[in-house]
């Protein structure tokens, strides 16, 4: 299913190009997993990029049931993810991604607008 994205007002269309945020499969059994572990079907992983971390900027996730005015949301496979505007300049062209490794389990940003980043990917750097 290709990614959509959705308003607050619950109108879904195609991601525009200047918009495009991705999901991958991955991420997308992940969210479903999490949702079921805290009974409600209502969550959604909530990406924020904030000022931080040891590269300047860093990725913060998290579970939400409420949309904000400036959200955009993504949806894959019946999971959405919800990225507030600002936030989203950081990340377009972005892929969240759920990988397991032997640093771990954890939720990742393939993003394209890092200059750099940490040894751990939670934070970044853009010129």
């Amino acid at each position: 299913m290709p990614d959509t994205i959705q308003t607050a007002s619950g109108q879904a269309a195609p991601a525009p190009a200047a918009a495009a945020f991705a999901v991958s499969a991955n991420a997308a059994r992940r969210i479903a997993a999490l949702k079921a572990v805290e009974g409600n079907d209502a969550l959604m992983m909530r990406v924020t990029v904030s000022g931080g971390g040891c590269s300047g900027f860093k990725y913060e996730f998290g579970l939400d049931a409420a949309l904000n005015g400036d959200d955009k949301v993504f949806e894959r496979d019946g999971q959405k993810v919800v990225i507030d505007t600002t936030s989203l300049e950081f990340v377009a062209n972005a892929e969240l991604d759920f990988k397991e490794d032997l640093m771990g389990s954890y939720f990742a940003v393939g993003n394209p607008n890092a200059k750099s980043s940490c040894g751990c990917g939670a934070s970044f750097s853009v010129d």
